[in-house]
Parts: C-alpha cells; structure tokens; sequence
C-alpha cells in the first residue's frame, strides 16, 4: 500500500472544451500514481492509502458510459480497503463525484463546485481545500493556470503537513476518438524537488513557449510572418534562456525564403554554441531544411 497523502484538483472547462487534474503531495513522482486523463472520457485523482487501479479501471467504465458516482461506487464496492481511499471523478461532461474515506489522515476533506473538485488528506490544517476551491472559481483564463492557482492556494493555506516534494498536471480535450493521445493537450511532472508547484509553474510556462513557437511556424507556412514573428517573441518573452527555440525559429525562417532574418538568430546562437552549426549541417540530409548549397553556405560562413 503506497502512502500517497496529497491535495489535488479535477476539473471540466466547458469553455474551452478541456478536463484536467493536477496535484501536489510529499512523496516521490506523484505524476506515476495519483493522475489519470483520457481524452474525451475524463480524469481521476487517486490518493490517501492510494489504490493505483482506481485510475485505469475508473476511466475504462466512463469510457462505456458510466457516469462517475456509478463508477466510484463500483470501485468502492469492490475495495474492502475503502474507508482509507480518496478518489475524486470528473467526466468529459463536468459530471463529478468524490469520496473521502473515514479512515483517511486528519486533516482531510473535500469540496465540489460547479465542474470540478478539490480534495485533500493528512493536511497541516482544514484550510487547504477551501482555498484551493476559492482559488479555483476565482482564477480566470486556460485549465491549466487555473488548477495551478489551485494548488498554490493549498499550499499557502498549509499543504501537505510533512512538506512538499513533488506535482504532476494532466489536461486533456474531451473529444472522444479512438486516438486520444492525439488529445492530451498537457503532460507535465515534477517527480522531486524543493518546492514543486513553483517547478511545475515554470514548465507550464516552457510548454506555452513551444506551443508559441509551432503557432508561429504554422503561420510562417502560410506567409503570416508579422503574426508568427509575434508568436515568436512571446515564445521567447516566455523563456529566455532557451536556445532550442530561436534556433528553430531561424531554420524555419530560411527554409522558407527569409535567410536575411534567420540569419542574425543564427549569429547569437553559433556565438553561444557552436554545435548549432553542426547541427544545420545535418537537417537538409533529413529533409528539415531545403537542400540549398548558397543558402547552406551562408549560414556555415556565419562567424568564420
């Protein structure tokens, strides 16, 4: 039995068409045993004495039409170890359902709100799971920051009593296909560190980058270069310190006819590190930049 007492989230974004569940806890990669999301079926958070099972059993019964109080009390029903459970539902409708076991560790609770759940065991005090609702309903924009402000409230109202350790996020949309890892929009773990949730804030914000950069690719395909050189800058506004962006930024710029701006991202770059120069070397055998031999040789006179 693994001893995962923890607070955490589920939640339906109706505007956005999104599930999601994220959460933190004292104990090493959460992310492996606590979360679960299929898209277009739903997610499930399993914690206390936690019963793993509760998450791939819970999402196959949604997947044939259970609602999830059906599905939570069959997997109740089956469990002689329930009084110890805290299992919290939520399907691709907003439908939730939740139980908090009476054996769990004080402080322990939860609170339902409209299309979501925050629960909690073995908390500091029975501040957390308030705050996180609170924080929740009044958090506005993506699924994401939302949960995020979640757990950050649970934490500041006193969290996990033995401290912090590690945080996972799932987020997925609730389009029902035959494919649903096409569908899972978020993916992220903190599986140990000193203080997860700030880790877990600065990766929410590393993945934005990247889905800023492909949007600008994309429209850099479509001859949108002002609109994907705004992508671009809010990518880089986003992270800073990543080189992998602007380098990606710049191939993507000259294989499709803007050398003369790609050219100066490249300068930085082979300045800071010249492997990058290696690298061009290799992409057109590959098919990722045009097998242009002026072009090519352009980019390695840079800084020679």
């Amino acid at each position: 039995m693994t001893f995962l007492h923890t607070f955490s989230i589920v939640a339906f974004d109706e505007k956005n068409n999104q599930i999601g569940v994220a959460v933190q806890t004292h104990w090493f990669a959460v992310g492996a045993l606590c979360p679960w999301i299929k898209a277009g079926v739903g997610a499930v958070a399993t914690q206390s004495m936690v019963e793993v099972s509760y998450g791939p059993k819970g999402l196959e019964l949604l997947k044939i039409g259970k609602s999830p109080q059906d599905t939570l009390s069959l997997l109740l029903s089956e469990d002689k170890n329930k009084d110890v459970r805290q299992v919290a539902i939520v399907d691709a409708q907003g439908n939730i359902a939740v139980h908090t076991g009476k054996k769990c560790i004080e402080k322990a609770g939860h609170i339902t709100g409209k299309d979501y759940s925050v629960q909690a065991n073995m908390m500091l005090n029975d501040l957390v799971w308030p705050a996180m609702a609170d924080a929740y309903e009044k958090t506005e924009g993506e699924l994401s920051l939302r949960m995020l402000s979640a757990l950050q409230a649970g934490q500041s109202a006193g969290g996990d009593i033995r401290g912090m350790q590690s945080a996972a996020m799932l987020v997925a949309d609730c389009k029902k296909t035959d494919e649903p890892w096409k569908h899972l929009i978020l993916n992220l773990r903190v599986d140990d560190h000193s203080e997860p949730i700030k880790e877990l804030e600065r990766l929410l914000k590393i993945n934005r980058a990247y889905d800023l950069m492909n949007e600008g690719d994309a429209l850099i395909t479509e001859n949108k270069s002002k609109e994907a050189w705004e992508k671009y800058q809010q990518a880089a506004q986003l992270a800073p310190d990543l080189e992998e962006l602007p380098f990606w930024q710049a191939v993507t710029l000259a294989d499709t006819g803007r050398l003369e701006e790609a050219i100066p991202i490249f300068r930085t770059l082979f300045r800071k590190n010249p492997n990058w120069k290696e690298l061009v070397r290799r992409l057109p055998a590959s098919g990722l930049l045009r097998d242009d031999e002026e072009m090519m040789r352009r980019i390695i006179s840079i800084n020679e």
